[in-house]
């Protein structure tokens, strides 16, 4: 039997979902796996000279909950470095900048996000948040606990890939900031990058401003310790692509036979990430079709990520029609970071 006042609290309950669920529009544009081009990338990659994956495979929703581990770990400083930034510029930001719409490109959690949403005058002028990211389950789960903390808001969620769907972004109501957080834009190889930077661009007016989170140059043995945490949750992170890949695609890797290899690569000034086998590997894909053999002395490139200077910072902006407005950096010799802000050219 209910207890006396369990309807009317069953009542607001559902009052106030229906208030949120009425805050809340998601658009799906690609689902994730193995929709979009996770067939070809596959087939091209692992039949490549150099065998490599694209690292957007790791974002399927245990992938997206392991990244989040990673981010907590004492090895992995660029979250907290990122962090720390944001505390220390987000209040001056948003009053100096005024947005009435944030876009998040590559939301995850939108954890450090919420620090720019909880400063003193974002409830004056912000109406909207625009989550991007390929995993439905981190979005809607991030945007409900938004909605709930802060009643000024309404999110526009977009699941899909921001290599390829930024024109599925809906219209400015706006100003409008965007943020590419997380040193994301590490992952992407120059020419990549120029592209999406330039894509980018074409979200921003005249009054629009680009947020972007860069890993900056440091010693070596910091950078290649925030890749190879003692808890290994890095390689799990690494190894799980191929369990997607095996999901998705009916593929038949052994994950758990594949080691995790991070390094510096002092010449291009990135970490690479890697998977090495411990024995030769027979993978196939029946659907694709995909039959290839991968040898201990091979690897799959799964990832890169770029260390940047304020110099190369500039000159990837101006290169993408952007123009460095100011970098805000940290003085911490083992974990600097920059936010590099920007507008149109």
């Amino acid at each position: 039997m209910a207890r006396p006042g369990s309807l009317l609290l069953m009542t607001d309950t559902a009052h106030a979902n229906t208030e949120l669920a009425a805050r809340l529009t998601i658009d799906v544009v690609d689902g994730g796996g193995a929709s979009g081009t996770m067939a070809e990338d596959v087939l091209a990659g692992l039949t490549a000279e150099r065998k490599q994956l694209p690292p957007k495979y790791f974002y399927d929703d245990a992938g997206s909950r392991l990244f989040e581990q990673i981010t907590e770990l004492p090895e992995y400083y660029p979250t907290r470095a990122e962090r720390e930034l944001l505390e220390e510029t987000a209040d001056g930001l948003m009053a100096g900048l005024r947005p009435v719409e944030i876009v998040e490109l590559g939301a995850g959690s939108s954890a450090k996000t919420r620090r720019l949403l909880s400063a003193p005058t974002a409830h004056e002028h912000l109406r909207r948040f625009v989550p991007m990211d390929v995993s439905r389950e981190i979005v809607e789960s991030s945007a409900l606990g938004l909605l709930r903390d802060y009643p000024y808001l309404s999110v526009h969620g977009v699941i899909g890939d921001f290599e390829r769907h930024l024109g599925r972004i809906p219209q400015a109501l706006g100003r409008r900031l965007v943020l590419f957080l997380g040193g994301t834009i590490g992952n992407l190889h120059p020419p990549e990058r120029t592209a999406f930077l330039t894509g980018v661009r074409g979200l921003l007016g005249p009054g629009d401003r680009v947020l972007i989170g860069l890993d900056l140059v440091k010693d070596v043995p910091t950078m290649e310790a925030a890749y190879n945490d003692a808890a290994g949750v890095t390689a799990a992170f690494n190894r799980n692509m191929l369990w997607a890949i095996n999901r998705e695609l009916g593929a038949n890797f052994d994950p758990d036979a594949f080691a995790h290899r991070a390094f510096f690569n002092a010449e291009e000034s990135r970490i690479e990430m890697h998977l090495v086998p411990s024995v030769a590997q027979e993978v196939s894909a029946p659907d694709i079709p995909l039959h290839v053999t991968i040898r201990p002395t091979e690897t799959i490139w799964t990832e890169s990520s770029y260390k940047f200077t304020v110099a190369s910072i500039e000159e990837m902006l101006t290169g993408a029609g952007l123009r460095l407005e100011h970098c805000y950096t940290n003085e911490h010799p083992d974990r600097r970071f920059a936010l590099a802000l920007a507008a149109p050219a």
